[in-house]
């Protein structure tokens, strides 16, 4: 599913954030990325996203080589991808709803089917009652849960998340771990980055632990 061979990032100035990772994560599988601050955990979540482009190495995700995909090609590969931020980058001028319908409208999805669709992934997270709300009403947790259904509304073969209970309640943060957890449960892969070690004492997922951008 996802292969990381000799893969590095260095961004100008000479920092390097990834330096010489491999590995590989498999269809269906819960994977944690954990380290210190810095140690190279948003960078890595970025490199599977396409976000970044890495400086050296290979990463490939459905047999498609990511590191050397022409730009034009990207906004595919992004589809079989949840996207899931500290910053949820929510429109605040919008409601709940029409937050999780974009990525539909931007797929070009007839109306009444993407309205199905967006009503069924807030209900997933457990949102539906709160659908015209606008995020600016919601509290911290339920921000995390819309930004959820809206990563998930394209049904994503794979979820990649970074630090997303970084800014929760221990609660909020256990409901957020739960959601993850369902979907997994459903064969979708998961990919958190965390400082958090509650998934791993709830959950026991594979865990890939870095060190100043090396893999232990």
């Amino acid at each position: 599913m996802i292969v990381a061979s000799n893969l590095s990032k260095r961004y100008p100035g000479g920092v390097e954030a990834v330096k010489d990772v491999s590995f590989q994560i498999e269809a269906g599988q819960m994977v944690l990325i954990t380290g210190h601050s810095g140690a190279g955990k948003t960078t890595l979540v970025k490199l599977m996203s396409t976000i970044e482009k890495p400086t050296s190495g290979s990463l490939v995700v459905n047999g498609q080589n990511l590191s050397a995909m022409r730009r034009s090609a990207i906004p595919h590969v992004r589809r079989h991808f949840g996207l899931v931020f500290q910053n949820q980058k929510l429109l605040f001028d919008r409601s709940a709803l029409d937050n999780v319908l974009l990525p539909l409208q931007i797929a070009g999805l007839p109306r009444r089917e993407a309205i199905r669709r967006a009503q069924a992934a807030l209900d997933k997270v457990g949102l539906l009652l709160r659908e015209k709300a606008n995020p600016i009403a919601l509290s911290g947790g339920e921000q995390q849960r819309l930004a959820i259904a809206r990563a998930v509304v394209n049904r994503p073969t794979v979820l990649l998340a970074d630090e997303p209970t970084g800014n929760l309640d221990v609660e909020s943060g256990a409901e957020i771990l739960e959601i993850f957890a369902d979907f997994h449960r459903v064969g979708v892969t998961v990919v958190v980055a965390t400082h958090d070690q509650s998934w791993i004492e709830r959950y026991h997922p594979n865990v890939l632990r870095l060190d100043h951008g090396r893999l232990l």
